[in-house]
């Protein structure tokens, strides 16, 4: 490389076939101090030679992003379970130092689940330096036995312990409780004041330092690196209480051990229910888990064979019977029956298979005897895929949520200067402060005027120190989204990003690809015209030839009309190309076919105007027409038609009435598209778009203002999916894994594009109420506090009471409708 010049690879994302590698390739060269620039569409990477005093790797990638492509970072992910977070304050210290340390792009800590999502590079660091960042910030990492197991395992080891503390607070303070109440109710200390301090600070002694004990613990290690979570506040308050009780032996003060140890109990009560919700959260991971079969009937040497489903082979032939689950995603080799794949689609209604079709692991064989050839194994599978996104979206984060995560991230220091103010105040105006209890006190029963001032500047402290919350803050989104992803999961939508929720509510606009989305994608022949004195078998004779090179669907529909015809002899044909959204063109003995689009024609100097009635007619009856040129002479037309989906204009209708533009976004000619438009109700039509423009066309959707949901097939769409602000991408069968979208839709039909909406709204709305009440329930709560009109203990109550009815909000999304009124039927396989 010569002196004064760079080189730069990068990694480009979107790119679906060798036409957008040659464009993206064509701007490169034209951008200014770019020397050299090769796109090499196989291994999705571009290598451009420049001039650093001219350009710069910034600007040569904002140069791909206005292609419509992404660059993609190199870089590497890792997920971490995080076995000692208490809080959400834990959940920032862990990312604040993640972020600080080199290579990290992004660290999102999700506290409802205990776990770490890392994008790094690579070269920079790793993954022993991510641990390392997170202990230091004061974690434990899981070990390797302990990262191995299922999230069913962990969580019931988790919920044995909080309940194990639970129970052990629980046993010493009952006797507290039963002990304090003669002196509340009537005024008489059993065995006398002194044994009774005595007593109660002996009882309390094993709940604070017994299962207590992990709370401090907690409490130390954040405030040792530098941080301060809410066990802090905690370890605090009750610290201040119990000591209230040795001191009460020397000083005129109320022994407040015993409310210590109550708070304590509440504190690990609420830490246990806690648990529990949050399990009921991640339901939809477990269920997932327990979905997989365990064992597989293998055939080897005509004999039968059971084996653990772990060791199946790609390749190993499989017997399901009928009622038994299909140990791994496969293809019928043998047999007829029907599948129930409502654990894969949602869809209730059994699917009919057969020799060829493909099944999927975990679904249910209902009637015949199966013969199946594994094809994807472990990691591969489409159950296992399916848990890795559903992982991966409860792993991040929705943007409503970054207001929360900086209010956490200054919590319970703000909280530590509140309660250091109220004891100031109490102890500096005790006469002031102590008329709001007088005016309070014929009302609220705890509240006791007639106390001494430092008993009643440790109460109000002790108060405002555990009734604050930030742990409601932070489990109100990732709980929420934790159901959301599962639902969806339930219902064929696999969310990829928590971004997309938010966003697809925000939405107004949704634009479909034709083929394949709104349509079935699998066109038929339905006119053959013969110009001059060329018949009708020889136009297709010679259009079956040149597509034999075509992996397009038109060209497939050509193909088997000619097969159809056992009469028919297609030629031999050579030197094939296709240009992108135009036509195809080979030598067919000896001679130039051309097949394509008028203007493709008109190019090749091919005069097509004398045709455009009989052209128009067919048309404008919703039929895509590709000419057949030899040399430059017209020989006639094939039209084509594709049939929309059955659902199609039922979910068109149903997303106007949920206040959407629809808009077909097509390569296909106007008039054709038109029609089909008006068959399905689509409002708007943008026509005649080439695959490397779609992109552009919704960023020019972007630039009126809109928010652009793209619904597409995940291939030819995908730098359109990747450019819109949710990329909806339509799979079937075990085609799962879309990498350019946000969204991706197990069915094929478009009911599930109406099942995702109503899932972001319904996720989006128990969001919304769960931020709005731990806002307003520590904008209300602390102040009352802070006036001494709350005991600590109720405050303590208060507080578990608001993290658990967050969580259990959340849960109740799991008895959202999300499906429309309206069902597809399946259709029937002949014979069965």
């Amino acid at each position: 490389m010569e002196h004064g010049e760079a080189q730069q690879t990068f990694i480009i994302e979107g790119m679906s076939c060798a036409s957008c590698a040659q464009n993206l390739e064509t701007r490169l060269k034209k951008a200014p101090g770019v020397l050299e620039a090769r796109v090499n569409f196989a291994t999705a990477k571009a290598y451009v030679r420049y001039e650093p005093g001219r350009t710069s790797p910034e600007r040569l990638q904002s140069v791909v992003d206005s292609a419509g492509y992404k660059v993609r970072q190199d870089t590497a992910s890792a997920v971490f379970r995080v076995t000692d977070m208490t809080c959400a304050s834990c959940a920032s210290a862990i990312e604040r130092s993640l972020a600080k340390t080199p290579g990290v792009h992004r660290a999102d800590v999700n506290f409802a689940m205990g776990s770490v999502s890392v994008d790094f590079d690579p070269t920079v660091t790793r993954e022993s330096g991510l641990v390392r960042a997170i202990e230091n910030a004061g974690y434990k990492v899981a070990r390797d036995e302990e990262a191995g197991s299922t999230p069913i395992d962990v969580d019931m080891a988790q919920l044995g312990r909080a309940r194990r503390r639970m129970l052990w607070a629980w046993g010493f303070t009952i006797p507290i409780v039963i002990w304090m109440l003669p002196e509340m109710l009537f005024h008489v200390a059993t065995f006398g004041h002194h044994v009774m301090n005595v007593g109660i600070v002996a009882l309390a002694s094993p709940v604070l330092f017994g299962p207590g004990l992990f709370t401090y613990r907690s409490a130390f290690k954040s405030v040792s690196h530098g941080g301060a979570n809410m066990d802090v506040l905690i370890a605090l308050g009750t610290l201040a209480a119990f000591v209230t009780g040795p001191l009460s032996f020397w000083l005129a003060i109320a022994n407040y051990s015993g409310v210590a140890s109550m708070i304590m109990a509440f504190h690990l009560t609420g830490r246990y229910f806690e648990a529990r919700a949050k399990g009921r959260a991640s339901e939809a991971i477990k269920k997932l888990l327990r979905l997989r079969a365990q064992t597989a009937t293998l055939l080897v040497e005509g004999q039968e064979v059971s084996i653990p489903v772990d060791q199946v082979c790609v390749g190993d032939v499989m017997l399901v019977r009928p009622g038994e689950k299909v140990p791994t995603d496969g293809v019928v080799l043998e047999g007829e029956s029907t599948v129930d794949e409502s654990m894969a689609t949602g869809e209730s209604l059994p699917v009919p298979k057969g020799p060829g079709d493909e099944v999927i692991g975990a679904t249910i064989n209902q009637q015949g005897l199966l013969r199946v050839k594994a094809a994807k194994v472990g990691e591969d599978t489409f159950l296992a895929q399916v848990i890795k996104l559903v992982e991966e979206a409860q792993g991040t984060k929705v943007p409503v949520q970054e207001f929360a995560d900086r209010v956490t991230a200054v919590f319970v220091p703000v909280v530590l200067v509140l309660a250091a103010s109220t004891s100031a105040l109490w102890l500096l105006m005790p006469e002031r402060m102590r008329l709001i209890l007088e005016a309070a006190s014929p009302v609220i029963p705890w509240v006791q005027p007639d106390l001494g001032t430092v008993t009643l500047a440790v109460s109000a402290t002790v108060a405002v120190l555990v009734i604050a919350c930030p742990c409601a803050l932070g489990l109100a989104t990732p709980t929420a989204l934790m159901v959301g992803s599962g639902l969806g999961a339930e219902n064929g939508v696999l969310i990829r990003h928590g971004a997309a929720i938010q966003l697809l509510r925000e939405s107004k606009t949704i634009v479909f690809d034709k083929t394949g989305t709104l349509t079935r994608g699998t066109p038929s022949v339905t006119d053959i015209l013969a110009f001059s004195d060329t018949s009708e078998t020889e136009v297709l004779a010679l259009a079956a030839a040149v597509e034999q090179g075509s992996e397009h669907p038109l060209g497939r529909a050509v193909v088997a009309k000619a097969k159809d015809d056992p009469s028919l002899r297609m030629p031999a044909m050579e030197g094939f190309l296709a240009v992108a959204g135009k036509g195809v063109r080979a030598k067919v003995e000896g001679e130039d076919v051309i097949l394509g689009t008028r203007a493709f024609l008109t190019d090749s100097g091919v005069d097509v105007q004398n045709l455009e009635d009989r052209l128009r007619a067919l048309e404008e009856e919703g039929k895509t027409v590709t000419l057949v040129a030899a040399g430059t002479r017209a020989l006639g037309a094939i039209a084509l038609a594709d049939t929309p989906k059955e659902d199609a204009r039922d979910a068109v209708e149903e997303l106007h009435r949920m206040g959407f533009e629809t808009v077909m976004l097509t390569g296909d000619n106007w008039r054709t598209s038109r029609a089909m438009a008006k068959r399905l109700g689509v409002k708007r039509v943008l026509a005649e778009v080439l695959p490397a423009d779609k992109a552009s066309e919704v960023r020019r959707l972007q630039a009126e203002g809109r928010r652009v949901v793209m619904v597409g097939d995940g291939i030819n769409d995908a730098p359109a999916l990747a450019q819109a602000d949710v990329g909806i991408a339509i799979g079937t069968g075990t085609d799962i894994a879309i990498a350019s979208s946000d969204i991706t839709l197990v069915r094929g039909d478009l009911t599930a594009v109406v099942s995702a909406i109503n899932i972001s709204r319904s996720t989006f709305r128990k969001i919304r109420e769960n931020l709005a009440w731990a806002f307003s329930y520590n904008v209300v709560a602390i102040p009352i506090a802070v006036m001494g009109l709350l005991h600590p203990v109720v405050a303590e109550m208060a507080m578990a009471a608001s993290s658990v009815s967050v969580v259990a909000n959340a849960t109740g999304l799991r008895r959202a409708r999300v499906r429309p009124a309206y069902t597809i039927k399946q259709p029937k396989r002949a014979g069965t």
